[in-house]
């Protein structure tokens, strides 16, 4: 797709906004984005991608006042930004920043897609083992859990089912 304000160059940010049902696309290219100011179109006083991340960041409703304080100050020991300065510029400064700050992304990684681990997707054709090795390792985790709970029979099923998977991938 092509920049709708310079008409030459790819578009790198896609943005849709809905009003009243009506729904509109814009799709500017990277240099076209950064004259506006990363500014996403059409919303009031220039509100910023990066701004959109910092309030995502702010909302917390689980945590109390004090814990927030204490993020103030965690810093990365390699380039040293804090945590608060992460919040309100919306990019780490380094590759280490991902380390230092992980106990705070984590439930907001969470919150946001639902997970905190990236799993990926796995291919149609030549993904049969791996796919099989996903089914089992998630059985197992359920397994667990119904022995915990002293839920026998369905732990038997669940026993079962991992085994012929299993076999599955030893034929394969």
């Amino acid at each position: 797709m092509i920049c709708q304000e310079c008409g030459n160059k790819p578009a790198a940010l896609h943005f849709t906004k809905i009003v009243n049902g009506e729904k509109t696309e814009f799709h500017l290219c990277e240099s076209c984005a950064r004259e506006k100011g990363d500014s996403i179109p059409g919303a009031p006083n220039g509100f910023s991608i990066h701004n959109l991340l910092s309030g995502i960041l702010e909302f917390e409703p689980s945590m109390g006042q004090n814990v927030k304080q204490q993020k103030n100050v965690i810093r990365c020991e390699n380039c040293g930004l804090t945590y608060s300065q992460f919040r309100k510029i919306g990019r780490f400064g380094c590759s280490s920043c991902y380390n230092h700050f992980s106990d705070q992304l984590n439930p907001l990684l969470k919150r946001v897609h639902g997970t905190s681990v990236h799993v990926g997707k796995i291919p149609k054709k030549s993904g049969g083992k791996i796919k099989y090795k996903r089914q089992i390792k998630d059985l197992k985790k359920e397994l667990q859990s119904k022995i915990d709970h002293e839920e026998f029979e369905e732990a038997a099923k669940l026993r079962d089912e991992i085994r012929n998977l299993e076999q599955k991938i030893s034929e394969a």
